[in-house]
């Protein structure tokens, strides 16, 4: 079982990053756009669940705050065809990694507040 949930936590991530390309390539209705995103946030609490380790919550969290930052990169070219699809998978990028780094920020404040043994 132990050696199931990481490949479960792997399967969601690649899921998670195959319908983002799949989504934000190719434009797509409002309602279905709502219901990718709703999966997305599933899948992300997933992959923050069962595929984050202490060791991992770090470099997680480095790389979601380097997606946020240039969140909004290719707003001042935004009429390009090319660059239109580049943003939807870069916000649909950031919608499937922000849950979990929302349980690794979490993970990592319950360690550094947990009692340690004194020096």
């Amino acid at each position: 079982m132990q050696k199931f949930l990481p490949v479960t936590g792997f399967i969601a991530f690649a899921v998670g990053i195959l319908i983002t390309l799949i989504f934000g390539l190719f434009p797509f209705p409002p309602e279905v756009m709502h219901v990718v995103v709703v999966i997305l946030i599933a899948l992300g609490v997933v992959v923050g669940v069962l595929n984050i380790t202490t060791r991992e919550i770090l470099p997680l969290l480095i790389a979601t705050v380097a997606l946020v930052v240039v969140g909004n990169v290719f707003e001042p070219v935004s009429e390009h065809w090319i660059v239109i699809m580049l943003d939807n998978v870069l916000h649909l990028v950031a919608t499937l990694i922000a849950p979990a780094a929302v349980i690794a920020a979490i993970r990592a404040l319950i360690i550094v507040g947990f009692p340690k043994e004194s020096i």
